[in-house]
């Protein structure tokens, strides 16, 4: 293409730029409300969340859960920008993981190490495993349609980074229904259901966010 060729198309093109912080903002909110709307519509609080708001362990879950969700998100804007490096942003995401790191550390001593076993086990890990992917989903590709309006130079990046904000909003709603709010099933159970979400973000990333 000549020269002048290319700037009377530069000239011509009087579209608009896109928001990319509103984008993001819009797929988050859209997602948490239709992955909340599947939540209450099949599952709904835990029967005794009167009673389980009033203990520790029930609120570090949130702490965990919405730590994860906030690191994740301060990232995604930078990473669909060209030319825009994380930098030292990204040790955010080792909250999460420290405030879980404290919280094993003062439930093993203060539980008798018999029923370490019995509480990392839990009576919800399969349910943990299902429903946090399954309601993943919909903040997942909200996400995904709007990271497609940058231009993300680690695309695998991108998308695993979508899938810990979908997870911190899972999670968040999961947690309210979940009735393990030991650490140590928080901890073992939790981290496994992020893992599956974020591999599945890492590979759809390459295909639906490369440009």
């Amino acid at each position: 293409m000549k020269t002048e060729d290319l700037i009377s198309l530069i000239a011509r093109d009087t579209r608009q730029p896109v928001n990319l912080t509103f984008v993001l903002s819009g797929a988050v909110v859209a997602g948490s409300l239709v992955s909340g709307l599947a939540f209450f519509t099949t599952l709904g609080f835990r029967h005794d969340i009167g009673q389980a708001i009033e203990t520790v362990r029930f609120g570090f879950k949130f702490v965990v859960t919405l730590s994860l969700f906030a690191a994740a998100l301060s990232l995604t804007g930078p990473v669909i920008r060209p030319g825009t490096d994380i930098g030292r942003k990204r040790w955010l995401l080792v909250i999460a993981p420290i405030f879980l790191l404290a919280a094993i550390s003062l439930e093993l001593f203060v539980t008798p190490s018999d029923v370490w076993l019995d509480k990392l086990i839990g009576h919800n890990a399969l349910h943990c495993l299902t429903i946090i992917p399954a309601l993943s989903v919909f903040p997942c590709t909200f996400l995904f349609l709007a990271m497609r309006q940058g231009a993300p130079e680690k695309p695998r990046l991108a998308g695993a980074l979508a899938g810990l904000v979908s997870v911190g909003i899972a999670a968040t709603l999961y947690a309210t229904n979940c009735f393990d709010d030991s650490p140590l099933f928080v901890a073992t159970w939790y981290p496994l259901a992020t893992l599956i979400v974020v591999t599945v973000g890492y590979f759809a990333g390459k295909r639906f966010l490369k440009w």
